[in-house]
């Protein structure tokens, strides 16, 4: 079984980055990596980037990912365009997407299902993928 990985900032390094970072397959069996991240350790705006091979990810933005968990569903904003690497990346390899308002939502470690129009049609993400993304959301200064 493989883990997500949290990469946290060292005391060495300037940087103020938390993520969590895995590979996941949709049930097409096509490979995407996905990113979950604050961009600074006080913020609690986190997202979520999901990475295919170059031209795998053609989309028109706006384009938002659905997200499924029983009978609940979370519409997560495309926010690709408001960074500006990606805007201008032609590859088309990878969409970021609005990830606060679900993690702020969920209580425990439930398993959820992505669904991604023009993509993939679902992605399962393991509980242990959700603990992760919920330890980044909750990270603070202290990490």
């Amino acid at each position: 079984m493989t883990h997500a990985q949290v990469l946290k900032p060292d005391a060495e390094s300037s940087a103020g980055f938390v993520r969590s970072l895995e590979t996941l397959r949709d049930l097409d069996y096509k490979s995407w990596q996905v990113v979950a991240y604050k961009e600074d350790l006080e913020s609690k705006k986190a997202v979520l980037r999901i990475i295919g091979y170059p031209g795998q990810l053609r989309l028109d933005h706006p384009t938002d990912l659905k997200v499924y968990s029983g009978r609940r569903e979370w519409i997560l904003r495309d926010v690709t365009l408001l960074n500006p690497i990606l805007a201008n990346d032609a590859r088309d390899a990878a969409a970021e997407f609005e990830l606060s308002s679900l993690l702020s939502e969920l209580t425990n470690n439930r398993p959820l299902r992505l669904e991604l129009p023009g993509a993939f049609t679902e992605m399962p993400v393991p509980p242990y993928l959700v603990k992760e993304w919920r330890s980044v959301f909750d990270s603070e200064n202290t990490l």
